[in-house]
């Protein structure tokens, strides 16, 4: 039930949709000042562009291009690939972002005269508009939405431009909170890792330590687990960059392991296990530690293994030591390129355990450790600083914009009615 004085309507009905112009890729040019940036997918995030990996178009240009030209306030969506980890590759352009020109299978929406493009920007950004957007069907591999697709959504809205830009500077100001808490987040993520690159290859060290680093193979520090699944665990484990070995129910919200786990490799808390297919931020693989549960089970593809009870060294270190890529370059040099197939790098159980390892003895590593430990955990808190402003945001887009909660409109428009 909405309130009276509101309606709901369907996007084409508030806005103006165009898409991008086909412009050649052998036609982009290098950064220079008479050139000007292209706006493609690939600069969306969500809720900002990026313009690490900008494409360039040479000015000046055709007039025809000109209704291709971004606006500030512009409305920005990818039309290829438009939902990435449950977000949305939707942003607003601001003045930092222009000149820019609109490219092919982006969408620029801009809303029509009397309705609030701020209020836009919010509608956009909601669950349902996810769900509504994830529903559509694709007959290719990579997964998209036409234009029809985003005109066609229907959300509610209060027909008093006013009162439709009030809930945006509302919102509005939860998504400021969040860019902050956002770019605190991504301020100590670089100086962690900056603060591991130096510490853990032994460029930074502590005053009270001199030894000198040692180089000993992998299988002097590690022994490789193969035990069977005898105890027919089936907590089936997967590999996630950001989560670590995670269970497959939690991560895919099923699991996709075959029915007879008899053949898997069981793994307990602190043993780890390498992944051989190389991923976003992992061009060699990826090395993780089981943390989360006591047991789980893993694809016998896997390369398992654990600190030697025998060998005085420290879990934590390892663990930040492999996260860091302080292998890479080591199996680099044991995984030819031309070994590859479809992501599985070839890299055979001598090899692996021959691999070398530049450590310093177990008091430094455990003194590294601790530095490292309390950077990362200054990183969780913010992370969870951040994800608790999204639900409190999420929550309150959820009462603001269906009319279940209102904003008083005096002559000075004040606060959100209890």
């Amino acid at each position: 039930m909405l309130p009276k004085e509101w309606k709901k309507q369907a996007v084409e009905d508030y806005a103006d949709l165009l898409t991008g112009n086909a412009f050649r890729s052998e036609d982009y040019v290098e950064a220079r000042e008479s050139a000007i940036r292209l706006l493609r997918g690939d600069n969306i995030i969500q809720g900002s562009l990026r313009w690490d990996d900008a494409k360039h178009w040479a000015t000046p240009y055709a007039d025809a291009l000109q209704r291709y030209e971004m606006q500030a306030g512009d409305i920005v969506l990818a039309m290829d690939r438009p939902i990435v980890n449950a977000g949305l590759k939707c942003s607003v352009v601001r003045q930092q972002d222009l000149p820019s020109l609109l490219v092919q299978r982006v969408a620029r929406l801009r809303a029509k005269k009397n309705f609030d493009q701020g209020y836009l920007a919010q509608v956009l950004q909601t669950h349902r508009f996810i769900e509504h957007l994830r529903g559509q069907k694709t007959q290719t591999a990579v997964p998209h939405i036409s234009p029809n697709d985003i005109r066609e959504f229907e959300f509610p809205c209060p027909i008093n431009p006013a009162e439709q830009r009030r809930i945006a500077q509302i919102l509005s100001s939860w998504d400021q909170a969040i860019a902050t808490a956002e770019r605190l987040l991504a301020n100590s993520q670089r100086c962690t890792r900056d603060l591991m690159a130096s510490m853990l290859s032994g460029h930074r060290r502590f005053a009270e330590f001199s030894d000198k680093w040692r180089f000993v193979d992998l299988n002097t520090v590690f022994e490789r687990v193969t035990r069977k699944n005898s105890a027919q665990n089936t907590n089936v484990l997967t590999i996630s960059g950001e989560h670590g070995l995670i269970s497959q129910r939690d991560y895919f919200n099923k699991s996709i392991a075959s029915a007879n786990l008899g053949g898997y490799t069981l793994l307990h808390r602190y043993d780890f296990a390498y992944n051989k297919s190389y991923s976003s931020g992992y061009p060699m693989g990826a090395i993780k530690p089981l943390m989360a549960y006591d047991a789980g089970v893993v694809s016998s593809l896997y390369l398992c293994f654990k600190l030697r009870e025998d060998v005085d060294a420290d879990f934590d270190f390892f663990r930040h030591y492999f996260e860091a890529g302080l292998l890479n370059q080591e199996i680099e040099g044991i995984a030819q390129e031309g070994a590859r197939n479809h992501g599985l790098l070839n890299v055979s159980v001598t090899d692996f355990f021959k691999l070398k390892l530049h450590i310093p003895t177990a008091p430094e590593q455990r003194r590294i450790s601790e530095v490292i430990n309390v950077a990362r955990s200054e990183e969780a808190r913010l992370q969870a600083q951040v994800q608790a402003l999204r639900q409190e945001k999420s929550a309150l887009m959820s009462q603001l914009l269906t009319g279940r909660r209102r904003v008083k409109l005096p002559d000075t428009e004040t606060e959100v009615q209890a």
